[in-house]
């Protein structure tokens, strides 16, 4: 794995956490306990912090960026991501929050200063534009992203249970690592 300092800032990974070899997590980041970076991806905390939460996946080929203070944006917009939330393939997030149970649709890009609520579903290909504001409860689809439905309750239970899962396909993974 490539864990690389920036400017005194050293990405610090919780308990059990795997990062593929392939991937770049660099500057002010912090994963948290029983989280996955997979191939691929790069998380680049070098201008702002970016922050991930427990038992959350973040997919292969995804980007994981900040928004840096300046003239045009005095506070930046850090990354901050909950727990339980699994970032599908090719996924782009940028200076965005993310809340808890949450599931990125492969292809999906969240924007500078967009906040997502607690489970929440993104389609695969979305795109949620600056500042909006993602209601708990819903699926959202399209560009730009929009309410479609509230969530049923087996969408609801799948938050937990892709957590799980990716939680026990890393775990085989630091396993084949030792």
């Amino acid at each position: 794995m490539s864990l690389r300092s920036f400017q005194q800032h050293t990405p610090q990974l919780g308990a059990r956490v795997f990062v593929d070899a392939s991937a770049v997590v660099l500057g002010d980041v912090e994963i948290g306990d029983d989280s996955s970076v997979w191939p691929l991806t790069v998380i680049r905390g070098d201008m702002h912090r970016i922050r991930i939460g427990a038992r959350s996946s973040i997919q292969d080929g995804s980007v994981l960026h900040i928004t840096h203070a300046g003239p045009y944006n005095p506070a930046g917009f850090p990354l901050t991501i909950g727990d339980e939330v699994t970032v599908g393939h090719k996924v782009t997030l940028h200076g965005c929050t993310l809340g808890n149970r949450i599931l990125v649709g492969m292809g999906a890009i969240v924007m500078d200063g967009a906040v997502v609520e607690d489970e929440v579903i993104i389609g695969a290909g979305s795109l949620v534009p600056p500042g909006k504001r993602l209601e708990s409860g819903y699926l959202y689809v399209g560009s730009p992203a929009k309410q479609a439905r509230p969530l049923t309750d087996k969408e609801r239970s799948f938050f937990a249970y892709t957590a799980g899962n990716y939680v026990r396909l890393k775990d085989q993974h630091l396993a084949e690592q030792a």
